[in-house]
């Protein structure tokens, strides 16, 4: 049974991910964990699933914190003083989708072994539910986002020039923390769809330049020095410059690294980052699946000084290794401060990159992914980390199954003709799927 995709169990609400699950995945870790902290975000199927999960972790003898409506940040950092912590989010998906995610007290996504282990019992499921005097208690926690905030102010520099800063939240759970939490470290700041609704009626919860064109239009009119968006947990965080300018998630962990890390340091990136990476930076760059949690666990298991993927997910290890939009956010205006975003931008290298996704069932993503590889084989060398990547003279294309969604993944990069070998890939996945 595969339940845990790159980013914890995620899928449709009621049908994919249930009622019923939820509830055999409480009683697995209510039988293991004892101190359970859980949050969610303004999904509309999130309560119900929070409901199920707390219901089967205290049936099984684990007592629970609820930190009620958080981001995923928020509760992984709250996870430090519990036996770990769960996140009821489907993050930067669509309304009709949920999802579970589950955090040890680092900070640290629940790994390979934990997932398996967790995926094996439920496979074997046999509840084991403790006598009605050991049922685990439930409580309330209030004080979660402060104890973040106060984390994050005591690890950034506070605002010594005037900073105009436009803060697009999605509708999500983000509205809760970063626009106080700049406030407080003295921005101006100005919010978009700042209300929680489970239903993201603004814009669609991922943060890429598709879906805020609100924001880029809001940055240019308040005349501001930065815009910044979150998607529906504020795990992930994406940035606007003051002519806006969608600046793009490899700038953005480009820019980070140059600004957190020295010439002895190691950044970590999954297999679909930009050569911009390597060109900009002068430190050792390793490569690992896609998916924030696999970036965590080379960090966590190399000591690396940073990592990220071009998403949105920055991961700042002194702090987390959770990805975190709300501290990346407070960083970002730390470093805006003493060099404006677009000049940054503009000392970076420039190559031309496509990202695409064609639609692709579940069942199908195996034996397609195995004949893409056998006919692109004869292009170049082949890395397999993770799908099907292909160096070649001038660039490279990547070719891999969503972790969360029903679509293969198109990414190439090129110095000449993106066209061409996009075209490459497109047609080869298209006359397997035939």
């Amino acid at each position: 049974m595969k339940l845990f995709g790159s980013s914890g169990i995620r899928g449709m609400a009621n049908k994919d991910v249930t009622v019923e699950l939820a509830l055999k995945l409480g009683h697995v870790l209510g039988k293991k964990y004892k101190n359970i902290v859980i949050g969610k975000d303004p999904r509309v199927s999130a309560e119900m699933i929070e409901y199920a999960m707390i219901s089967g972790l205290t049936s099984s003898g684990g007592s629970v914190m609820r930190t009620g409506l958080v981001t995923t940040p928020t509760l992984a950092y709250a996870a430090k003083d519990y036996d770990c912590g769960v996140m009821i989010t489907a993050s930067h998906n669509p309304a009709e989708y949920i999802g579970i995610k589950l955090w040890n007290p680092d900070g640290m996504a629940f790994d390979s072994s934990q997932q398996e282990e967790i995926e094996q019992e439920i496979e074997d499921y046999k509840p084991k539910l403790v006598s009605w005097d050991n049922i685990g208690n439930i409580n309330e926690s209030t004080n979660a986002i402060q104890q973040h905030c106060e984390m994050i102010m005591d690890k950034t520099n506070p605002v010594t020039k005037p900073v105009k800063v436009v803060v697009d939240c999605g509708s999500g759970a983000g509205s809760t923390i970063t626009p106080y939490l700049l406030r407080e470290l003295g921005c101006e700041v100005i919010t978009l769809n700042a209300q929680l609704d489970g239903h993201f009626p603004a814009r669609k919860p991922e943060p890429n330049e598709k879906n805020l064109q609100l924001l880029k239009e809001t940055v240019k009119s308040a005349d501001a020095d930065l815009g910044i968006a979150h998607d529906g947990d504020a795990d992930r965080m994406m940035a606007v410059d003051k002519n806006g300018e969608f600046v793009s998630g490899d700038e953005m962990l480009a820019i980070f690294a140059m600004n957190v890390c020295g010439s002895d340091s190691t950044v970590i990136a999954p297999v679909d980052t930009s050569m911009i990476l390597d060109d900009a930076l002068d430190c050792e760059i390793k490569r690992t699946r896609v998916g924030d949690v696999y970036v965590a666990e080379e960090i966590k298991r190399t000591g690396a000084d940073f990592g990220g993927e071009a998403s949105g997910s920055w991961i700042f290890p002194k702090i987390s290794y959770c990805p975190d939009g709300i501290y990346a956010a407070a960083k970002l205006v730390e470093i805006v401060q003493d060099r404006p975003l677009g000049e940054l931008r503009e000392q970076l290298p420039e190559y031309i990159t496509k990202r695409e996704t064609i639609a692709c069932d579940n069942s199908e993503k195996d034996r397609v992914m195995d004949n893409v590889q056998n006919q692109l084989s004869q292009y170049g060398e082949i890395n397999s980390i993770d799908g099907v990547r292909i160096d070649m003279d001038g660039g490279w294309v990547l070719v891999r199954p969503s972790g969360t969604e029903p679509k293969i993944r198109i990414t190439v990069e090129s110095r000449d003709d993106v066209e061409e070998l996009y075209q490459l890939a497109e047609d080869t996945i298209k006359e397997v799927m035939d």
